[in-house]
């Protein structure tokens, strides 16, 4: 009886550590999510950098852009909030990977149906090099390969000496 109770509170205390390790896997803090939430926004000056690593010299954008974000990241507001809210502000370019709805959908299936087709092309241009008739010499003569070609050399040679 006693094993049985001690399995039981085993049990009991594994699933309250799985739920208390489940729950915290949620929470991070703030400068964790500022940093995810940086590297996924891109600067709108000219210099086509992800917002948090801008060293454009003289740029507007780069710092009042970081104070936004400090601000929705300690109001807590969520991800997709804080970035709707930079879409909202300076556009779509703002985002660093288009999103996948829509039409931005093909951004991310296009490169990777190229890259099947490309490989696809490939396989078949390599197939049909290794399955073309052999060429035909001005003759109408097949080109002779192998031992063939060594065997007709020896009697060239015996045909032609002096």
């Amino acid at each position: 009886m006693i094993r049985y109770k001690s399995r039981i509170y085993r049990a009991i205390e594994c699933a309250a550590l799985s739920a208390i390790v489940l729950c915290l896997l949620g929470a991070s803090d703030p400068a964790s999510r500022y940093k995810e939430l940086g590297h996924r926004l891109m600067c709108v000056c000219t210099c086509n950098q992800i917002l948090l690593e801008c060293n454009h010299v003289g740029c507007t954008y780069s710092d009042r852009m970081d104070n936004e974000l400090m601000a929705a990241v300690q109001r807590g507001d969520s991800d997709s909030l804080v970035e709707q809210a930079f879409v909202q502000n300076y556009g779509p370019t703002v985002l660093a990977a288009p999103p996948m709805t829509g039409f931005d959908r093909t951004a991310w299936i296009f490169p990777i149906a190229a890259l099947f087709v490309g490989f696809g092309m490939v396989v078949m241009l390599v197939r049909a090099w290794k399955n073309r008739p052999a060429p035909v010499l001005a003759g109408g003569l097949p080109p002779v390969r192998g031992n063939d070609r060594d065997r007709l050399r020896e009697q060239a040679g015996r045909e032609t000496e002096l």
